[in-house]
């Protein structure tokens, strides 16, 4: 299976041969089962300011830019269009609500997965399209062990999130300026997904909420697995292979 999708993967991107240095990993829904609590922020946030939206809506959206979100959304239901400011300030509602959730586990399976992906000589990295500082200082406190801050690439980065590939494009630059062909993203959302795509990198899917893999495969990914653990379960045949 995964020789079979290697080489698919070389052949559509025109790449000679398969070298990975690096993993890039998505944040949430991939190193923390946080969606759920993502779901219940922006619904009942975007209910204050006149906008409906749903917990699907929060997982399809999930890895763009919360600003970019919002103002589409805004644009799509309120027919009037907002500066960055105000989709920030909006922004700060949706972060609000947010933090007072409990707070989100560490994915079942990923520390490991991280281990054995640094065992073998292969950097970890991360890419998410949030902003907020709190995400990151724990970020730095639960993977500090395989991921520095100079490979978290956040919003700040860039000026566009997924699906554009500049996340990932960034995430590569900071990994050493690597090819697309030498790293592998690591993502649960079809935005994030496209992204990874679109920078063309080897995207694996991890579908750990309740869309279906057809969304995921849609959006161009190289290969689907139902979890992080059995990824993690996966990774010893999966990196022999690359």
């Amino acid at each position: 299976m995964y020789k079979i999708a290697i080489i698919k993967y070389l052949e559509e991107h025109g790449f000679e041969a398969f070298r990975p240095k690096a993993v890039l990993f998505d944040m949430d829904g991939v190193l923390y089962d946080s969606m759920p609590n993502h779901a219940i922020a922006w619904q009942e946030s975007m209910a204050k300011f006149g906008i409906h939206m749903t917990a699907d809506d929060a997982y399809a959206t999930e890895g763009a830019r919360g600003v970019d979100t919002i103002r589409l959304m805004v644009l799509q239901q309120l027919r009037r269009e907002i500066d960055e400011a105000e989709a920030q300030r909006m922004y700060d509602e949706k972060s609000r609500i947010f933090h007072s959730l409990p707070e989100a586990p560490i994915m079942p399976g990923v520390l490991d997965l991280m281990r054995q992906i640094q065992a073998v000589g292969i950097q970890c990295g991360i890419v998410t399209g949030s902003g907020q500082l709190p995400l990151i200082e724990r970020l730095k406190k639960d993977f500090g062990a395989y991921v520095d801050e100079a490979h978290i690439t956040t919003a700040y980065d860039v000026k566009r999130g997924k699906p554009a590939p500049d996340p990932y494009l960034m995430g590569l630059q900071k990994a050493g300026d690597l090819q697309p062909n030498e790293a592998i993203v690591i993502e649960n959302a079809p935005l994030g997904v496209r992204s990874g795509h679109a920078a063309h990198i080897f995207t694996v899917a991890v579908n750990t909420g309740p869309l279906p893999n057809e969304e995921l495969l849609g959006a161009g990914a190289d290969l689907i697995f139902p979890s992080m653990e059995e990824l993690n379960r996966q990774c010893q045949r999966l990196i022999p292979t690359l």
